[in-house]
């Protein structure tokens, strides 16, 4: 049996977000495991998927949430938004299915981490994906700096996401924090209509006083 990792839409409806593909496998599906029930159901009513007569259990709460698996029938792994097991609890779903032999298929669909990076015009050839960085203002600052360093030492992209309510906090923290020439982008509601992808030197950054907003983002650091 398979565990499908179902990619969610970022902002577009899903069936022009994702391909034909994917989309006959997730509707082929009568079990999932998800990160929240309210968004799952959204996102499968949108296919006119029955949502009533489908098995959607939440990461976390259920105890078995391979039950399916061993059952005898496939599973789709749905995030809330983006790629599951990235950023994201599902990866603990994803390690239990390969630990017990079941086969994981990820199906085709949009990741912010990587829309980002491919509009960002930084290093794409070496980057890491450092999930979020501390709450707490001294260590944000400190782990700001590790990631300057490790990024002109190593000549990568650095790459994290913050929670919406604190990414002025965290813009803040990065252009005190950067060299001037340090390039920084900022991508804000990937595939949304109001969409923003831009990169400046930290520099320009400090002189441009922008405000983000609380929405989505994703922040990419290259030291020169």
């Amino acid at each position: 049996m398979i565990l499908y990792a179902i990619p969610t839409p970022l902002g577009s409806p899903p069936a022009q977000a994702l391909p034909a593909p994917a989309l006959a496998t997730i509707r082929s599906l009568k079990d999932f495991v998800v990160e929240n029930a309210k968004s799952a159901r959204a996102f499968l009513g949108a296919l006119a998927m029955p949502v009533r007569e489908l098995s959607i259990k939440v990461i976390g709460e259920d105890q078995d949430p391979l039950g399916p698996l061993r059952g005898g029938r496939a599973l789709g792994l749905l995030s809330d938004a983006g790629c599951p097991a990235i950023a994201d609890p599902g990866a603990g779903v994803v390690e239990a299915a390969h630990r017990e032999g079941f086969r994981v298929v990820p199906l085709v669909g949009p990741s912010s981490i990587v829309l980002a990076l491919m509009a960002s015009g930084l290093e794409g050839q070496r980057f890491a994906f450092c999930g979020y960085l501390p709450r707490e203002a001294g260590e944000r600052m400190r782990r700001i700096r590790e990631l300057e360093q490790r990024s002109k030492r190593e000549q990568e992209t650095e790459i994290f996401i913050e929670t919406p309510y604190r990414n002025e906090a965290l813009f803040a923290a990065l252009v005190q924090s950067c060299r001037p020439d340090t390039q920084l982008c900022i991508a804000a509601d990937l595939t949304m209509p109001d969409e923003s992808v831009r990169t400046k030197p930290v520099a320009e950054w400090r002189r441009a006083r922008a405000v983000i907003g609380r929405r989505p983002a994703v922040f990419l650091l290259q030291a020169g």
